[in-house]
């Protein structure tokens, strides 16, 4: 089913006309329809600022999330958090990312992708600095619920700025991307409780810290939105002189005779209705490569958030001191970075994904069974599988890139499976933990999932696929 396209991008990126380029970056539009946008129109130091800003952001998605768990039991005392509320705390990621996430295509149409990341970092640190100021736990979920909206809107559209800014680089921009993620991950996992010894013990300027950090990251991107707002005005008062220009050559030309009808559904008929029709939506809901996508990303969503928020605790249960727990749960993390920024650059040369996500998920089962079988005896070798299975993230990051065609399809795709795949992962937290206390051990958890590792691999074949969601639409 052809896609058509309105002139005006939903992103309100400017669109150059096909064949022109311009004095800064030179790029040339490719129709939704048949190929990936064009570049936005920007200076060549506004798309190198570009780099260093997703860096930026990318650390910054995580450590809300990260920070957390290593001082939770403080967090507790102090504040009053019941356990059920602190077990339910797990979980809220995953709910605030599947709300949150789903209203920022109607920003990004609104205000522009870039200025919407822009105030989600605002609103990381924002929420990041008030939630240790709190001494109650309404007002601490409150304010942990500002940060984790503002990761969410990132989470939805940076993949669709870096195709957006970037499309003859997708694969190597979506690993810095994932490679920034992993870092942040990591740093909040293995450093709060040493911060927060060296600032005198206590864990809310541990916390407290991570906002200074998603401060630093506004800066480049207030400059990114103001930027592309002025390239985005320049361009519509040229087209504008443009127009102006060519009306009274237009009216003192004789007209033309009047060309033939072209028949229904030929190429004429198709161009004529993408130039005068605006963009038709596209129902994602009706692609099985996004449901693909969409549970994929929800079964890899609950593994990592299983992993940073109980792996600790299994090694506790086998002997394990909490600081080296605490090491292998950075490590765990830590690892991913390399092959984060790796594994998109080959994902994005290949047909198929499919064989990548089997040797993740080999890597997740053998991850599980050693924790099973001898969790202290090969931990170190258990974090370095987890490592390379959590890599299923920024390879559903990369497969959300190459199942859309038009930016109103990838736009509508990341929001679909995020948002989607976010509320699949809520209960997996839980239920893990509803077994360990049920059961008081491992081997059911780890049995369910390894589970869901084995429906994680069926369904990334799927994804995996060579073809986009506007075809099966």
């Amino acid at each position: 089913m052809m896609v058509s396209m309105s002139r005006r991008s939903i992103l309100t990126e400017p669109v150059e006309a096909p064949g022109e380029t311009t004095r800064d970056v030179q790029v040339t539009e490719v129709s939704a329809a048949s190929g990936p946008p064009s570049a936005p129109r920007v200076t060549p130091w506004l798309l190198r600022l570009m780099i260093p800003a997703l860096l930026l952001a990318a650390v910054n998605l995580r450590p809300a999330i990260a920070s957390f768990g290593s001082v939770l039991e403080d967090v507790r005392t102090d504040i009053g958090m019941s356990g059920t509320v602190a077990g339910l705390l797990t979980s809220m990621p995953a709910l605030c990312f599947a709300v949150f996430g789903s209203l920022a295509p109607r920003f990004a149409r609104r205000f522009g992708p870039v200025a919407v990341v822009a105030g989600g970092l605002v609103a990381i640190a924002g929420g990041l600095a008030l939630r240790p100021l709190f001494g109650n736990t309404p007002a601490f979920l409150a304010a942990s619920a500002l940060a984790l909206g503002g990761i969410a809107v990132g989470n939805v559209l940076i993949p669709v700025i870096v195709k957006r800014w970037f499309p003859d680089r997708v694969g190597s921009m979506t690993g810095l991307y994932s490679m920034g993620l992993a870092l942040g991950t990591a740093s909040a996992a293995g450093l709060t409780v040493p911060l927060s010894e060296a600032l005198g013990g206590s864990w809310r300027l541990g916390l407290g810290v991570w906002a200074a950090v998603a401060a630093v990251a506004v800066v480049p991107w207030v400059v990114l939105s103001r930027g592309s707002r002025r390239a985005a005005a320049a361009e519509s008062a040229e087209a504008a002189g443009s127009a102006r220009a060519a009306a009274p050559a237009a009216s003192a030309a004789p007209a033309a005779p009047a060309a033939p009808a072209a028949p229904a559904g030929s190429a004429g008929d198709t161009a004529a209705e993408g130039a005068a029709e605006p963009a038709r939506p596209v129902r994602i809901t009706a692609s099985p490569t996004a449901w693909a996508l969409a549970v994929f990303f929800g079964l890899q969503a609950t593994a990592a958030y299983v992993t940073i928020g109980w792996l600790p605790q299994i090694y506790r249960d086998a002997g394990v001191s909490a600081s080296n727990a605490g090491l292998l749960l950075a490590l765990a993390m830590g690892l991913g970075v390399p092959l984060a920024f790796v594994l998109p650059r080959i994902a994005a040369r290949l047909h198929h994904q499919g064989p990548l996500v089997v040797v993740l998920g080999v890597c997740g089962l053998g991850g599980y069974a050693g924790l099973w079988l001898a969790p202290a005896g090969g931990a170190w070798v258990w974090a370095l599988l987890l490592a390379v299975s959590n890599c299923a993230f920024p390879l559903v990051l990369t497969l959300l890139g190459a199942r859309a065609r038009s930016h109103a399809g990838l736009v509508r795709l990341s929001a679909f499976a995020q948002s989607t795949g976010y509320l699949i992962s809520i209960p997996g937290p839980l239920a893990v933990g509803a077994l360990y206390g049920a059961t008081d051990g491992w081997t059911v958890p780890l049995a369910v999932l390894a589970a869901f590792m084995v429906a994680q691999v069926g369904v990334g074949i799927l994804a995996g696929r060579d073809r986009v969601v506007e075809d099966e639409l």
